[in-house]
């Protein structure tokens, strides 16, 4: 019982703290405020493009935004074009509306880009739901074993669509910043936002193992105990029959 405890309350604390990071990476961009505005997916020089930022900009999952030191400055931002699972298609209407100085490979596989940002943006909201589901039923892992098991389920769900969603998002935003740097632009990718992305797919992983763990442990733990009472029945019954057979015993003799 104890150990189903220990086991459900770490699940909790790794499903909540992988929720709490894909938090802070949905909600970059979409408010302007301290420290969220200096987390972003990538940020690459966007100087001479007709409709760009003038200098450096960054993409989130809500915009593209310029930047004044080191924060995104989204207050700046044509709110016009903001909408959620905003691609990184820098060629298309959605974002430019230009080719003029893009780097060649956007406007040659802006297909290619478009969807991996966008799909990722869905996976996401999935990955986010189930790990949701799983902070709640992983109430019921602290007392029973079918809630360990039920929460695990979840946190795995959780976990493949969390490995999709940060899969298509390094795929789209490492090649999207070495487009920007093949054509001499400086770019690169947020740390902090792969970070919190990959790091909620392990805390899902931990989860989904210590749910199992717990709800194992639990049948364990009844198994041996089952054993034990067995073990101490067997030897007093064994012991009663040996007192009850020595003292038939001494009837015998003395009679």
């Amino acid at each position: 019982m104890a150990g189903r405890g220990l086991f459900g309350l770490a699940s909790l604390i790794l499903i909540a703290g992988g929720v709490l990071l894909m938090l802070f990476i949905l909600l970059a961009g979409a408010i302007d405020g301290n420290p969220v505005n200096r987390w972003y997916l990538l940020e690459a020089d966007v100087s001479g493009i007709p409709n760009a930022p003038n200098g450096i900009a960054r993409w989130s999952y809500w915009n593209v935004c310029p930047v004044d030191g080191d924060r995104t400055a989204c207050g700046d931002a044509d709110y016009e074009k903001v909408h959620p699972a905003f691609p990184l298609d820098p060629a298309s209407h959605r974002t430019f509306d230009t080719t003029v100085n893009v780097p060649q490979n956007f406007v040659d596989n802006h297909g290619y880009y478009f969807y991996l940002t966008r799909f990722m943006f869905a996976f996401m909201l999935i990955a986010l739901f189930f790990a949701v589901m799983a902070l709640f039923t992983g109430l019921l892992a602290l007392c029973t074993r079918i809630g360990a098991y039920l929460s695990g389920l979840l946190a795995f769900i959780a976990l493949f669509f969390q490995l999709i969603q940060a899969s298509l998002m390094t795929a789209a935003y490492v090649k999207g910043r070495n487009n920007f740097r093949d054509a001499d632009r400086s770019a690169k990718i947020g740390q902090y936002a792969f970070g919190f992305e990959w790091a909620a797919a392990a805390c899902f992983l931990l989860a989904t193992i210590l749910f199992c763990l717990g709800g194992r442990g639990d049948k364990n733990t009844k198994t041996y105990s089952s054993g034990r009472r067995n073990f101490f029945k067997g030897k007093r019954s064994t012991s009663t029959r040996s007192r009850g057979s020595f003292i038939n015993g001494n009837k015998e003799y003395s009679t």
